[in-house]
């Protein structure tokens, strides 16, 4: 498991995550019940109360989301909406910051086994999901794209997705796994495992074309010049997505969850997904 650690000297400069909220206009309401000692409903002492303890936020990261959470496999940074947003709440916490890769076959275990204290990392929110795992307001919003060849002869329109002999790929773990699964008719669902990837086996011939969403359909068309990217006719399954945390911790349920109403309010979060050109998924509400 990989750990980068970025060091945040002093305490933070900038107010609360719930005077934030007094400040735009927001409610208390948020901020209600988010004390460091409680417990969470397993008898454990809150992540908020380690946090604050040892100056330390854990954050789980998928490391390949471009926009999102993204290492740059040359430099080794580490960008996207999402990480930006990390460094802004340790900084609010007054915490050195940790990334800790994971990725959505493992991230609840990673939660539970406190290897990481919140992932922030779009997950998608999902029933699946939401059985394992407790979620903050959301802040992001995506639907479902397909990805395929330019010069491909067998899916050039959605319609051609879903039919006899079409093969069509979906990363492990993904909540396009259980979609897909349910809605293809005709068409070989192929799920991918790292170290696996989507775009490797399409380039490969392997499959004929794989679904994603807004983040990652992104990362195709600035990367290759060789794919393209069909969106659906009409709506087919806009997600939300949001940070998750591990289940019956309240506390610090609460705690993050102000902290995605503030950026939401002072604009913050509007701000760090037009640098990653996801604006068009925000939710500002």
């Amino acid at each position: 498991m990989s750990l980068q650690t970025l060091r945040h000297a002093g305490p933070p400069v900038f107010p609360s995550s719930c005077a934030r909220l007094l400040m735009a206009g927001g409610v208390l309401l948020a901020c209600a019940g988010v004390q460091a000692g409680e417990e969470s409903r397993d008898g454990t002492v809150s992540r908020l109360a380690r946090v604050t303890a040892e100056h330390v936020l854990n954050v789980c990261i998928w490391p390949q989301y471009y926009g999102v959470s993204f290492r740059n496999p040359k430099s080794g940074a580490i960008t996207g909406v999402d990480v930006d947003m990390a460094r802004a709440f340790a900084a609010e916490l007054g915490a050195e910051l940790r990334f800790v890769d994971t990725n959505f076959l493992r991230v609840d275990s990673d939660l539970k086994e406190a290897r990481c204290d919140v992932a922030m990392t779009g997950l998608a929110v999902t029933p699946e999901r939401e059985a394992r795992m407790d979620f903050t307001r959301p802040h992001l919003r995506s639907d479902v794209y397909a990805v395929t060849t330019l010069n491909s002869r067998r899916v050039r329109r959605w319609e051609d997705i879903d039919r006899p002999g079409i093969r069509v790929a979906v990363q492990a773990g993904t909540y396009h796994e259980p979609l897909m699964r349910e809605r293809l008719r005709q068409a070989e669902l192929v799920v991918i495992n790292p170290p696996q990837t989507r775009e490797g086996e399409l380039e490969a011939g392997r499959v004929d074309v794989f679904m994603s969403d807004y983040p990652f359909t992104r990362k195709m068309q600035d990367n290759h010049d060789w794919v393209r990217v069909i969106a659906p006719p009409s709506s087919y399954r806009p997600t939300n997505y949001a940070y998750a945390v591990r289940p019956g911790d309240r506390a610090w349920l609460q705690r993050v969850d102000a902290f995605v109403a503030a950026i939401k309010a002072d604009g913050r979060l509007r701000v760090a997904a037009r640098r990653y050109g996801l604006e068009p998924i925000v939710l500002e509400k």
